[in-house]
């Protein structure tokens, strides 16, 4: 499975804003961007021309970073949406928020995308009864997510769950941390997913 192995508070300063990809420590004053540092490269503390095609390449990029998907299969995500009914960019928010590994993010499962990447992959996760141990499985509307139960004990989940108590679940998610799973309501719409992306700069990128 291919996946980005660096430094990850790198991807926030390139970025410049936070993706939130360490868990509590994007929330303390140790964040890069709290501290203001510049983005990385010899370049970075210097003025960049910021031309229409780099503010579309930075979003697409952004957008990526965000919920952890490789150029690939991002790629594939807008080819579908671009076929879809829908807006385009609207469809491709809720494409990659209705992956398996967001959906226990947004549950209060995991701290971060990656840390919920890894508890899917290891298989600790159910799907209407059945083990799913592929984070970008797509979750439907009515579906139910549930904790495997011989992983229900695990540290790093009761852990979690208890540090999610302070975090607002989205509305279109259902969460039971009691019974350990979470209900799939509807799939959101863009005013209910709260990516710092502006999903058009990414449609204008992709259309050239």
């Amino acid at each position: 499975m291919a996946r980005y192995t660096g430094p990850v508070c790198k991807l926030c300063r390139r970025e410049r804003t936070k993706l939130f990809l360490k868990g509590t420590r994007c929330e303390s004053q140790k964040c890069p961007i709290e501290k203001g540092r510049p983005p990385p490269g010899e370049h970075g503390r210097g003025r960049v021309r910021e031309s229409e095609y780099l503010l579309q390449l930075r979003e697409k990029q952004k957008a990526k970073r965000f919920y952890g998907v490789l150029e690939k299969q991002f790629r594939r995500y807008y080819a579908e949406a671009a076929t879809s009914k829908g807006v385009t960019g609207e469809e491709l928010m809720r494409i990659c928020e209705s992956r398996l590994d967001n959906v226990v993010y947004r549950a209060g499962f995991a701290m971060n995308r990656p840390m919920a990447r890894q508890l899917v992959n290891h298989g600790h996760f159910e799907v209407n009864g059945r083990k799913v141990n592929i984070p970008s499985y797509r979750v439907k509307s009515g579906d139910t997510v549930t904790v495997k139960a011989r992983s229900k004990s695990l540290g790093r989940i009761v852990e979690n769950t208890s540090y999610a108590g302070g975090r607002e679940i989205p509305e279109w998610l259902s969460s039971n941390f009691k019974d350990m799973q979470v209900e799939v309501r509807s799939l959101p719409d863009r005013n209910q997913i709260d990516a710092p992306v502006q999903e058009q700069l990414i449609v204008e990128y992709y259309s050239k």
